[in-house]
Formats: C-alpha cells, structure tokens, sequence
C-alpha cells in the first residue's frame, strides 16, 4: 500500500509549514529526496545503538488523511475498517522491528488562528461542494473531493492508544514537539508531511505521502542537499523559513523584502515560476550577510513590522530546539519557548486538579479538560454538514446545552459560583469566526448543585460512582433515566444517551430516524471490519450522511462529560468502532424511511426484536418526560412524502405504536437480564448492588 494522493488532494493538506518548499525541494534539489529503505535503516540504527530500539515519532496529524483508506468516508466513518488499517500500520513496523511513537496537536496555537480559521472556511466550500454533488448524484464523488470523516484525528489519536501505542498530545506547537521528541531521544526518524521539519535541525525527515506499507520504502528528505543546493548551511534554515513566511512571520509583510532580492538576483532563472524564485532569491541574500544578531536586527529594521518589531526574532526562535544555539540569537537575548497553559495564567487554580489534567491531556487519556481549565477556550473544526438542510441546527448549536453544563461541572468551583466564560471557536453555518463566541456554563439540574471536581476525580467508593454517572447524565438532562441506562451494557448505554439527547434537541428527527440508529447498533454487534466493508450501497441519502456526522460528532461530547465527570465510563465504550458505521447507517436510514418490516431492518434476526423495541421505549419514554413526542415523518426515497403518516407495513407499525408505551413491563422479566459489568477506566471498584441489564448479545 502506498499512502500518495492525487495532486487534487495535495490542497487540503491539515499542514501549514512554509508555502512552496516541499514542491521546490521535489523540483529543483532531486538529490535532497533519497528513496529509503526503512528496515535497512532500522539495522543500521541497531548496529549503532545497540542499547535502544529503532523509533520513529509520528506526526499524526500530517498522517491521518493518509491512514484513512476505507472506501466509503462521507457517511461518517468506516470505523471498524480504519482501526483495522491502523493495527495493520502499526503492525508492519514491529514486524521491522521499529518502534512508533504518535504525536497529535493538543492546541491551535494563536500565532495559527488566522491561518486555521481560512482552512475551515475553505473547508467549508468544500464541504458544500460535496453535498451538492451527493444531492446530484446520489452518491459518493471520486477522492478527488476527500474530506476527512467528523472527529478523524480525535478518534485516531484514541484509536492508536487502545491499539497499545506510545501517543501523545502536545501542549505546544506539534511540529515542536515533534522534532524535539526526535531530538532528545536519537530517533531513527520523524514520519509526517510538514516542509518545518526540513527547517528544525534533527532527525532525519521521513515522507508518509510517499511511503510505501508493503515494503517500507519511501523518501528521506535531505537538510544538507537542500543547503548545498541553496547555497546555505543548517544555521541559516531558521532565517531563510521566516524570511520566505511561514506560521510566525506572515508572507504579507515580506513582499517588498521578496522584491529587493528577485531584483538583486543576478543567477536568477527567467524558467522558473515566482515562488521558486523568490526561494532562490532570498538563499541568495541570506548566504551574503554574517551570522550575527546585528543582521537579524538589521532585517527587521527593513521589513514593515509595525509595532510588533520582535517577530523576525521570535519566528527563528521558534526553530531552536532545547539545548540548541543560534549565532543570529545571543543566549542572553533568548526567550525561552513557554508551553501552552502555563499553571500560572490558567482558569483553573487547583494545582492538584490541573496537573492531572495535563497528565491525562499529554497522554490522550482525557478530550478538551485541559484545554478548558488551562486557557478557557475550545474548538471544533469542520463537519460533514449540510447548511442548506435548516431542518437540522449545526453540531455545535445542538451539542452547546450540553457543553455548558460540562463547564459549570469544570469550572463553578473555581470563581465562588461565578464561573467564567468560555470562548469557543466552533463551525457551524453562519459563524463567521471574527472572534470566539463567549459561552456561559450553566449548573447541570443536580438537586443540592454540581458536585465539587476534587470529589468526582479523586475520591472512591460506590457513592461516588454513583455520583459520577448521575452527574454524567445530567449534562444530558437524562438523570431521571439512570435506573434504565445503567442496566444496559456500557456502550449501548452511552448510544442511548446520545440518542435521547439528540432526538430531544432536534424536533425534526423522526421514527424513523430513530428505527435506524437503533437498528445499527443492534446489528453492528459481531460485524467484522471485512464484512463492513463488503457492505454496498445502492446510493447514497445526503440527509443521511449529515445525520451519521452529527452523530458522530456527539460522541466527542460523550467523551468530554466522561472526562470532566471522572470517567463514569470506560473511555473505550465511546469509542465509534463500538456503535457506528457509516454505511451500515445509510443502509438502515434507507430501509427505515421506506417503511421496510422489522424483519428486514433487523437483518432477519428475531433475537433482536425485544431488544429493538425495548431501546426505542426507552428513548421515547425519556423524551415523552421531556413533552418530546418523536413522530412518523418517512422520507421514502430521501424525500419527504406528502403524507407524513402513510400507511406502514402492520408488523413495523406495531413496533412504532410499542416504543410509546412503558418499557419495563412483563417482557423485560426473566431471561432478559444480564449480570452487571464494571465500568470506568480508573475506576473500576464493583457496584455493592447487582444490577441487572436488560439482554442484548454479545458484542
């Protein structure tokens, strides 16, 4: 397998780097890109450091367009088949005997909003221009349009971690992180696609978009050859990255500067294209000034840099790894690189409470805690939405009641019941992104008040375990339903929690939605990555896939309450490999809103009718408490048929008239019930009362 994409493709990139240099080193420095053997490599760091493993450290986040490789991505995710793709990954580099060590972004640094905040919106066009496609077509377009199923690089990053892999989430800069993790600990290499790691002077920069799996074969880039090539040493790159823009330092300030050196220029190719020149043009001044701090106060004098005349200094700065000097940057003129969150400045004022927090951040062991305790900010890019479907509110909008009361679980016990705003950078149709919007936290209903955090995250014993799930369901607003859901199997408690949420949220959802999510994860159950992806579809329901992107994107917001609320479950019972596909929903979604029988929407499967009928009065049940009545609106052939209550098969119309009526009558008696399981990821001391779960089989 090799992970290359159509040149079409190279556009959406979630890199940033400096503009141009990846393409010009490919064009004009052939030398600078040596096809390389890993293995071979592997041997040889063995020989050389017998005492160590060979490793290479990851940049996932450069990687995880590469890793998705399922056929089917804009019904939500193939998750079975993307973690099957990963373990294959991971496998074929132990079989190598090389060690990998994952790194992901864990903040969008402010230095990156402007640039993050033009890719969503690019995004956006994108996404738009996908459902105009799935509406015309009624099906999914070439990968030329490829956007990144909802939540991808979140899932991953729990994915690698349940798959055994050292995995990590930064409090700074990724490509940082990165090259230092390299550095410090003599990797074998760094894996990514991010022209900043030909800039950082460590270990050797490895392509993933020209990795071939199968025989571990791909391009080393080259730092020397791009020197020579350039006429340059490696104490020069820092400055040449600024002086070409990059994350630090914007190319809007540096076009006169450009102007200067194309026209002084004399080796100057008229063949190449402009930003292969000004590379060159600016090698060129660079290679002719001395290495010293008077130069760089010298370049800044000449760029426009306003009052902001540190930023040619703070960009090059931006490039030395600890341990490392600069001749450009005296030690006595240094400021050292600060992590993100720093405990001094943060929201939260517990050191105990904030310092699990980063533990559990650092280790991808939680999702969002720290960034809200440590800055009071949030974001959420892209999903697969479709802003001309007003029927159903943006995922942020939908998720934002519950968010809020998750901050107040946060955050109330740290201004004296005032607590502070949280700023949240979210997509959704008509948010702009000018500014954050300043979210209020508002107290879960919990009678006698939202439970102190040290008491949720530190304390032991069934009480409080007790206490952890009821606060959990209470950011959903579900707690009167604990009894019901704590008697379900872990995952297909936290499904229906999320699905009672959202067919509160959202009035346009129907019974038939709701036939097909719980038809899903009733038939997901013993269904191999290989047999989902056998799976075929007629077409494809743009509803649908808006529908399996919301849902998805719940999940996220499952995994936020169970971290703030000390993990009332399992973090790997929220996993979407656990209860969602993306076609087996579209096929469901499908079968549903053509009023197909029980029969053929369970697959057959009579040991699956109680169980069906019993989900869905559960959830109605809770939404009835609600004044929520989820009514029969068939859509038929993706359209809403003029008559929202046509005529049902009799056998799926009784299901419907079923799900209305009290759940836990004599049906659920007897062999229906299952001795409990633990829950909790450190949690895990039994419950003094054995619970009884409704039957569902096995998973």
């Amino acid at each position: 397998m090799c992970y290359a994409l159509p040149d079409c493709c190279e556009l959406q990139k979630s890199t940033m780097g400096i503009k141009g240099l990846q393409g010009f080193v490919a064009r004009v420095c052939p030398d600078a890109c040596r096809t390389v053997d890993l293995k071979e490599m592997a041997e040889k760091h063995r020989i050389d450091h017998p005492d160590v493993l060979p490793v290479i450290v990851v940049d996932a986040m450069s990687c995880v367009r590469r890793w998705y490789t399922p056929e089917s991505w804009v019904c939500g995710g193939q998750w079975r088949e993307y973690l099957a793709v990963l373990e294959d990954f991971i496998e074929t580099f132990k079989a190598a005997g090389i060690e990998l060590v994952f790194y992901f972004d864990g903040v969008v640094e402010e230095k990156k909003r402007d640039e993050w905040i033009k890719r969503r919106q690019q995004n956006n066009r994108e996404i738009a221009n996908l459902f105009q496609f799935i509406k015309a077509h009624r099906k999914q377009p070439g990968r030329e349009m490829f956007v990144l199923p909802s939540a991808l690089p979140t899932f991953t990053r729990f994915a690698l971690k349940a798959l055994g892999q050292k995995t990590v989430c930064t409090l700074q800069e990724a490509d940082f992180e990165v090259a230092a993790y390299g550095l410090q600990h003599n990797c074998m290499g760094i894996l990514g696609q991010d022209s900043d790691y030909l800039i950082y002077n460590t270990s050797p920069y490895f392509s993933i978009e020209k990795l071939c799996l199968d025989r571990l074969v791909t391009v080393m880039y080259s730092r020397e050859d791009l020197c020579r090539v350039l006429g340059l040493s490696m104490k020069h790159l820092p400055l040449f990255a600024c002086l070409l823009g990059n994350d630090v330092v914007p190319e809007n300030l540096l076009e006169g500067f450009w102007h200067k050196c194309l026209v002084t220029c004399s080796s100057r190719n008229r063949s190449y294209n402009r930003r292969t020149s000004i590379i060159l043009a600016v090698a060129n001044y660079i290679s002719k000034i001395p290495c010293s701090y008077s130069s760089l106060k010298h370049l800044e004098g000449m760029l426009p840099l306003g009052s902001d005349n540190t930023l040619l200094h703070r960009g090059m700065e931006s490039y030395l790894l600890p341990g490392q000097q600069s001749p450009w940057i005296p030690p006595d003129a240094r400021n050292f690189k600060m992590s993100s969150g720093q405990e001094g400045t943060a929201m939260c004022r517990d050191k105990e409470i904030f310092q699990l927090a980063k533990e559990h951040h650092i280790q991808s062991e939680n999702y969002a805690i720290f960034n809200i305790l440590s800055n009071g900010e949030l974001e959420c890019s892209n999903s697969l939405e479709d802003d001309c479907d007003t029927e159903i509110p943006g995922q942020a909008l939908i998720y934002r009641p519950a968010r809020q009361h998750i901050y107040s679980v946060l955050l109330e016990s740290e201004k004296d019941g005032a607590c502070p705003l949280v700023k949240e950078w979210f997509v959704y149709c008509g948010n702009t992104l000018e500014q954050p919007e300043l979210i209020q936290p508002l107290q879960p209903p919990i009678p006698g008040g939202t439970p102190n955090l040290k008491t949720l995250w530190f304390a032991k014993g069934p009480d409080v375990e007790k206490q952890r799930y009821s606060t959990f369901l209470a950011c959903f607003h579900l707690q009167d339903a604990m009894e019901e859901l704590q008697a379900l199997e872990a995952p297909v408690a936290a499904f229906c929690c999320l699905l009672t949420y959202l067919m509160m949220q959202v009035s346009s959802l129907s019974l038939e939605d709701l036939n097909a999510f719980v038809a899903l994860i009733l038939c997901l159950r013993g269904k191999s990555a290989a047999e989902l992806a056998t799976l075929q579809l007629v077409q494809v329901d743009p509803r649908a896939v808006h529908l399996g992107a919301v849902l998805v994107r719940g999940l996220t917001t499952l995994l936020m309450a169970n971290s703030a609320c000390g993990f009332p479950f399992s973090m790997d019972d929220l996993m979407p490999w656990k209860v969602f596909d993306g076609k087996l929903f579209q096929e469901k979604y499908q079968k549903s809103h053509r009023s197909c029988s029980l029969e053929e929407l369970l697959e057959g499967n009579e040991s699956l009718y109680t169980p069906f009928q019993n989900l869905k009065a559960l959830i109605c049940k809770a939404c009835a408490l609600k004044k929520r009545t989820i009514q029969s609106r068939p859509r038929g052939n993706g359209f809403i048929t003029e008559t929202h209550q046509r005529e049902l098969n009799p056998r799926f119309q009784q299901t419907h008239r079923s799900s209305l009526v009290s759940p836990y009558h004599n049906q659920m008696r007897g062999n229906l019930w299952r001795n409990p399981q633990p829950q909790g990821r450190r949690y895990r001391s039994g419950h003094s009362d054995q619970r009884r779960r409704f039957q569902v089989p096995p998973w």
